[in-house]
């Protein structure tokens, strides 16, 4: 079982050396279910991608905005949000770690 206090911070170390500002970690998959943590360092985004069936993004450390057609989220750590089923993309306000939670079919 992974703890996903060290996870995160192992990744997030990870992504400040990395010349793309992010890392990430597959911490569990149970198909359909699958856990990722994601590091991105401040300023780091993930572009605009297609929504699985169902997911959410859990804030472990720092903020993200969580942008969409519908409206963009600011996320601070703690939050748990869903996420749209539309277009969607992340973005770092500060060094941020997420837990995404995805079902796939």
């Amino acid at each position: 079982m992974d703890d996903l206090n060290v996870t995160a911070e192992e990744h997030l170390t990870a992504a400040r050396a990395s010349a793309h500002g992010r890392s990430a970690h597959l911490v569990l998959q149970q198909p359909p279910l699958r856990q990722t943590v994601i590091a991105l360092t401040a300023g780091t985004a993930l572009d605009e991608h297609n929504a699985p069936p169902a997911a959410s993004l859990l804030v472990l450390r720092g903020s993200v905005r969580l942008t969409a057609a519908s409206g963009d989220a600011e996320l601070p750590a703690g939050a748990l949000h869903p996420i749209p089923q539309e277009r969607h993309g992340l973005l770092a306000l500060s060094d941020a770690v997420v837990l995404l939670t995805a079902v796939n079919d």
